[in-house]
């Protein structure tokens, strides 16, 4: 059963990056399932304070993760068009150009999205990059969670 939960963490790890970058995925809850999985092991790698504090962090974080893009697009002047287009175009992007879309899109539609909610092109701009900045903070901090927590599984299974 040990091998069976480590797999399935290690799943869970590799799709918390996925989900760190996809709007549609959990990223860092499926990186904190992990370390549960991995303490419901025989080994029982970890305490119950570690446990709770990560479980803190990981809710810290998906509540920041809804507010860091609304706050660098309003920083910037932008409005919630600006916020709706950057979700749209990262899902867009996604769709028709992966590897890329994940940065452009997210521009192109808080962009676009300024310049339907009646915005100057030099206002949806200003914007864009804003709602753009918030985005690539909360990317940024999601992945950096779940790489601390990839760190800590390793260290426990080796």
């Amino acid at each position: 059963m040990d091998i069976f939960l480590i797999i399935t963490g290690i799943l869970l790890l590799l799709a918390s990056f996925a989900g760190s970058v996809l709007p549609f995925l959990p990223g860092p809850p499926l990186a904190y399932i992990s370390l549960v999985l991995l303490q419901l092991t025989s080994a029982h790698p970890f305490s119950t304070l570690f446990l709770v504090v990560w479980a803190v962090v990981i809710v810290f974080v998906v509540a920041m993760d809804y507010y860091i893009p609304i706050w660098g697009t309003k920083r910037f002047g932008g409005t919630k068009g600006g916020s709706w287009g950057a979700t749209i175009g990262l899902v867009v992007g996604l769709l028709f150009m992966p590897a890329i879309g994940i940065i452009v899109g997210p521009f192109l539609g808080a962009f676009v999205g300024e310049l339907i909610n009646r915005q100057d092109a030099r206002k949806a701009l200003r914007s864009a990059i804003g709602s753009f900045a918030g985005f690539l903070a909360g990317t940024l901090i999601k992945l950096a969670i779940c790489l601390i927590i990839t760190f800590y599984f390793i260290r426990a299974v080796v």
